[in-house]
């Protein structure tokens, strides 16, 4: 099983960010040009908050004013799970089930040095389990009879 750090070393450590007073419209932008479901709410290098998707198909119906007047910091989740570069894929798993969320921030101390998605948790635990039902149709095959 993969950890963190590995799935972030093949994955990229690039993370998309916004200030919590960028705009909502301005944020929701990003996410739409790189193709992205999350951004992570930094403010002075600190994670202060995650904005996702989600967060503004449920809550920004509610501030009940044009969203061209909607800050992230209106939107966004304060309070953040998070995992270190330690923790496996189960970890995570297990996490993202536990919290009902999408996106993992990872943070080593509290500098954030990468985002984990259930996608890439899906995309890593497929291929452990190709790679394994590849070595077991090998031993199967070469076993003589």
């Amino acid at each position: 099983m993969k950890t963190v750090r590995q799935l972030l070393d093949e994955k990229g450590h690039e993370v998309k960010i916004v200030s919590p007073e960028d705009s909502l419209i301005d944020a929701m932008q990003q996410m739409s040009a790189n193709n992205i479901g999350a951004l992570l709410v930094m403010d002075d290098g600190k994670l202060v908050g995650i904005l996702t998707e989600r967060d503004f198909s449920r809550k920004s119906y509610l501030l009940n004013k044009p969203l061209r007047d909607v800050h992230v910091k209106e939107l966004m989740t304060r309070q953040v799970a998070y995992v270190s570069p330690d923790y496996t894929n189960t970890d995570c798993m297990a996490l993202v089930t536990e919290m009902r969320v999408r996106h993992l921030p990872v943070l080593e101390g509290d500098r954030v040095i990468g985002l984990i998605s259930i996608g890439d948790l899906v995309k890593d635990t497929i291929s452990e389990h190709q790679f394994i039902i590849h070595q077991l149709e090998r031993y199967i095959y070469s076993t003589p009879e």
